[in-house]
């Protein structure tokens, strides 16, 4: 049940009448002046939480050279995620630890979707095999490498989420994470490869290998040194020097002051330019109309002179 914010008299659900029975107040237009400025200074406060954000996210991504150095080297790694990282070769299906394999090798996708297309069939190998055999370390080394692309990825993001802590550490414990997860699923595929050639066959869903080798390849080095680099960037950020949000509030305001007075100046430049635009053609109106002028006289002038002779 709501109230009149005058005199405080209950007014019933069903009453839609504007003003109070009771003081005769009119309830919407109540003190309307001081819920305006009250309207203004909430709005004011939500303008400056987002401004105060928005030169967090900036400042964060691209504040600095150095932030701009970890800007890229964070995106790098994205490249080594499509490198080999371990290969498994056989006579009938090879596998390749990597997103995207260019030599008709099953990628870390393919055993994924082998996963949802046919998880009885891989459960039942998991269950043939004691959960220690190539197929258990294929799955496992598959998940670790996914959960390694995921904590590269969350490293980024939380160069935006953490912006307000622009000394935060937590992008260097999601690479470090990231690295520990990409060492164990190296690790694990190729101990799918071991195993695999002891027991010389195997299947994970439709997908089968058979006369099994193979073991680290070398596009894992070339990753760990994107992703050490990630690392490395991360923490020089963590340990630099950073501006407080009354610094970042005070640039942008000086920014948008300047770029104010540029289209000020250019708004003149324009005035200016039309002035003399104006100024130029009542002049060459003025030098139309005196040339025409003196060829009119002229030509009486001409005239007169032929009537003098006749």
């Amino acid at each position: 049940m709501a109230t009149c914010p005058n005199c405080g008299q209950n007014i019933a659900w069903w009453n839609l009448k504007a003003d109070c029975k009771n003081c005769g107040v009119s309830i919407p237009n109540h003190d309307w002046v001081n819920r305006l400025e009250e309207d203004n200074r909430k709005a004011e406060e939500q303008f400056l939480k987002f401004y105060k954000t928005m030169n967090r996210v900036k400042y964060s991504l691209w504040g600095t050279k150095l932030r701009i150095a970890r800007l890229v080297l964070t995106f790098l790694p994205a490249i080594g995620f499509i490198l080999p990282w371990a290969d498994i070769k056989s006579s009938a299906d090879s596998f390749q630890l990597t997103l995207l394999s260019f030599n008709h090798s099953k990628s870390a996708i393919d055993i994924l979707l082998q996963l949802f297309s046919n998880m009885s069939v891989v459960t039942e190998g998991f269950k043939f095999e004691g959960f220690g055999g190539p197929v258990s370390y294929l799955v496992l080394g598959t998940g670790f490498y996914l959960l390694s692309a995921f904590f590269i990825v969350l490293a980024f993001l939380l160069n935006i989420i953490k912006c307000g802590k622009p000394k935060t550490k937590s992008t260097v414990t999601t690479d470090i994470i990231s690295i520990i997860f990409s060492v164990i699923a190296v690790v694990f595929f190729s101990m799918s490869g071991g195993a695999g050639a002891d027991v010389g066959a195997f299947s994970i869903g439709a997908l089968n290998a058979i006369g099994v080798s193979g073991g680290i390849s070398w596009g894992y080095f070339v990753a760990l040194v994107l992703l050490l680099g990630a690392v490395g960037i991360n923490v020089a950020v963590a340990i630099a020097p950073a501006k407080t949000d009354e610094e970042l509030e005070s640039e942008r305001l000086a920014k948008v002051e300047a770029k104010e007075k540029k289209a000020k100046e250019d708004e003149l430049k324009k005035e200016r330019a039309r002035e003399e635009a104006e100024k130029a053609a009542e002049e060459e109106q003025k030098r139309i109309v005196e040339e025409a002028k003196r060829k009119v006289a002229e030509r009486k002038a001409k005239e007169e002179a032929k009537a003098k002779k006749k």
